[in-house]
């Protein structure tokens, strides 16, 4: 009798335990944080880099967490007229390595694990950017994969190359491409990286067998990396699928700053608006959940230079109510939140953006979020988002306009997505109250947005 006890005891505890590495997400809330790519494109270097994250630590107190180096750190040449110009740096066993002209830090093969510890030490977390695959660089050489038998042409589906960036041959679904994913991330999370966005893997095409070795491959080092899957747009057919492996997919192309782009085919989607989020969003309506977050893509707001990833050196081309209407779509939509200014140019109407606690809070904790499908007459150009909130009744209202000229709204609340009667409501952006009524009764400019918290009067 007392030998069944324990064993049932131990059971309870098993089950226990499981049920508390199940909750323990990696990314329990949408991560938020900064990425080089809107401002750097291939270019950024320690120096700017370290320049942006000190920047980004002064706003941890908002939420703002991960700093991510985005495509090219390993590429000698970043200037380069063609991909294959621009000298990638490699290791031994065909893995690629920080530049050391413009990352000094990694000498003497350490890699970024000094620049990690340096962010660290700030109290932000650490992300990188690859593309998917091999690089050719090492197929060529059929360097050896480290802690394998295999060599790089047995890694290599040279049938298989990203469509925008053929620097890389696919990786095969065999034990050796399995290998070398396991080799890469190995490395990856010595150097103590938190972060690692996967380009060319999300959509056009979609590589679930590569999706899921970097997923295991990850498991496997025991720490906790965000695996963000990109680009998209990932169709709605894939959610559950991607949602096992990804803590972060993206449902859009590059978003930049634009309301919309007129494009030559009707299937190009590069780059895509503001426009089009109130058209990929709603699909995923309900997927944000579970340490699992669809990803609108980066915030383009701000300064975007000195060499921006898509167009010259600019200030951001989005007026501030377009500013203020994707932070408040992102957030209601409960999308990741990646900052792509130049934070060292960071002037005050965009530090009032991001650093708005009530907005953050909406994207960080409310339930529940969806677009309300039903309006009334007279809302032709306006969609209509609510959420339930961090208080006991609370409800989020957000409302845009997707008009090119002003509007005004009037409508009882019961049409709104919310229930009947008389409501409390805060704006969150001024930050001020607004009188008690049982209706809607709002101007808002061209491309503009009310988000509101509400409170039922009983």
């Amino acid at each position: 009798m007392l030998e069944r006890t324990r064993i049932v005891l131990l059971l309870i505890l098993m089950l226990a335990m499981a049920g508390m590495a199940a909750a323990k997400e990696t990314s329990p809330t949408p991560p938020m944080g900064w990425n080089s790519w809107d401002s750097f494109g291939f270019t950024i270097d320690e120096a700017d880099f370290k320049a942006n994250a000190s920047v980004l630590a002064g706003l941890r107190g908002y939420g703002w967490t991960y700093v991510v180096i985005d495509q090219g750190w390993y590429m000698r040449n970043p200037f380069g007229d063609k991909l294959q110009t621009r000298d990638y740096a490699m290791d031994a066993h065909g893995l690629l390595v920080p530049a050391l002209d413009r990352f000094p830090s990694a000498a003497h093969g350490q890699g970024f694990k000094p620049l990690a510890d340096w962010v660290h030490a700030q109290g932000l977390k650490f992300g990188i950017h690859i593309v998917r695959g091999i690089p050719k660089q090492a197929v060529a050489a059929n360097l050896p994969i480290a802690g394998s038998a295999f060599h790089a042409e047995d890694v290599a589906d040279v049938a298989d190359t990203c469509p925008w960036d053929d620097s890389n041959y696919g990786v095969r679904d065999t034990p050796a491409g399995q290998a070398y994913y396991d080799a890469m991330l190995a490395k990856y999370a010595r150097w103590g990286v938190d972060f690692l966005k996967v380009d060319c893997i999300a959509d056009h095409p979609y590589k679930i067998s590569e999706i899921r070795q970097i997923a295991s491959a990850i498991r496997k080092t025991g720490r906790p990396i965000v695996l963000s899957l990109s680009p998209g747009p990932t169709q709605l057919s894939h959610a559950a699928e991607i949602r096992r492996y990804g803590q972060m997919w993206r449902i859009t192309n590059d978003i930049w700053d634009g309301w919309s782009f007129v494009h030559d085919h009707p299937t190009d989607t590069f780059p895509s608006g503001i426009s089009n989020l109130f058209e990929r969003l709603p699909l995923w309506a309900g997927q944000a959940r579970d340490g699992h977050w669809p990803d609108a893509d980066m915030l383009p707001i701000g300064t975007l230079a000195p060499h921006p990833g898509f167009g010259p050196a600019r200030r951001s081309r989005l007026t501030m109510d377009e500013q203020r209407t994707l932070l408040t779509l992102q957030a209601i939509a409960r999308s990741p939140l990646i900052l792509g200014a130049n934070l060292t140019r960071l002037d005050d109407a965009t530090r009032a953006l991001i650093t708005n606690k009530d907005v953050i809070a909406v994207d960080q904790d409310s339930r529940d979020n969806h677009p309300v499908s039903r309006l009334p007459k007279g809302f032709d150009h306006v969609r209509v988002w609510v959420a339930s909130g961090r208080h006991d009744g609370e409800r989020y209202l957000a409302i845009f306009n997707l008009d090119d000229k002003p509007v005004s709204l009037h409508a009882p609340w019961g049409e709104l997505g919310l229930a009947s009667g008389s409501y409390d409501a805060r704006d969150l952006w001024s930050g001020q109250p607004r009188k008690t009524s049982t209706r809607l009764s709002l101007d808002l400019p061209a491309h503009g947005c009310a988000l509101l918290s509400m409170r039922p009067v009983r």
